[in-house]
């Protein structure tokens, strides 16, 4: 084609520019660009780590949420409310739920093994059925003493009013299953003892105070574990000054 001035000239068509990309920020979040968001979500981390809790810092996670991509589906959790070990209130329930399910364990098999001698009892000695339950009894006393050590325990757990560190956890562990395996051992005993010295005992009444005395030291065993384990249970939170 001709211009104005006579002189040919070829029209080329205009080439695209490539898109330059855009540069990394030395931290590798966002780009330049975000490099106040970075500032922003640094200041916030570490007003984490000084326990320091406001406003301004879930401001500035809503912030970085709404307006960085990377960073919009992260899920932030503000830890300034959790004193202490996050692992410890593992140890801690876990001595909670010991004590109770180990005790309640000693106290079912206890009740149902002397329950059952004293069905078989009843059938030939009705008369003797009220006097036997002693028993059943004793036995259903030892989820009592798994049910009071898991109320302390539970209650002694508490990461937002008090640190809570692994020391505290494991003396609550060692609590619970002090008293929990106690309590199971002494149901094995009641219920063993229970069923046959109801059976005895309607064959003979004279061997219903040598029954009782064995099964108040079968008692006894569990009452040793409740004591032990509220000593330990005592010992948690002293495993350093604040």
């Amino acid at each position: 084609m001709v211009n104005q001035n006579g002189q040919n000239s070829i029209i080329r068509g205009k080439k695209k520019k490539k898109r330059q990309p855009e540069q990394r920020s030395p931290l590798g979040v966002g780009t330049i660009k975000n490099r106040r968001l970075i500032f922003l979500f640094s200041q916030t981390r570490e007003c984490e780590k000084k326990n320091f809790s406001g406003n301004k810092a879930t401001i500035n996670y809503a912030y970085l949420r709404s307006k960085t991509p990377r960073l919009r589906s992260a899920k932030f959790t503000m830890s300034s409310t959790f004193s202490g070990d996050e692992t410890a209130p593992f140890f801690g329930f876990l001595g909670a739920a010991a004590a109770l399910v180990f005790s309640c364990m000693g106290a079912a098999y206890g009740t149902a093994k002397s329950g059952v001698g004293v069905a078989s009892m009843g059938v030939m000695r009705p008369e003797l059925v009220m006097k036997s339950i002693v028993p059943v009894v004793m036995a259903g006393v030892l989820g009592i003493y798994g049910l009071i050590i898991a109320v302390i325990i539970s209650t002694g757990i508490n990461p937002k009013a008090k640190s809570y560190y692994l020391f505290d956890g494991y003396a609550h562990l060692s609590s619970g299953l002090a008293c929990g395996l106690a309590g199971l051992s002494a149901g094995m005993a009641i219920g063993i003892v229970g069923d046959a010295g109801v059976r005895a005992n309607a064959q003979q009444p004279k061997l219903f105070v040598g029954m009782i005395l064995i099964l108040i030291f079968a008692e006894a065993l569990a009452l040793y574990g409740l004591i032990v384990g509220i000593i330990l249970s005592s010992r948690a939170g002293q495993s350093r000054a604040e």
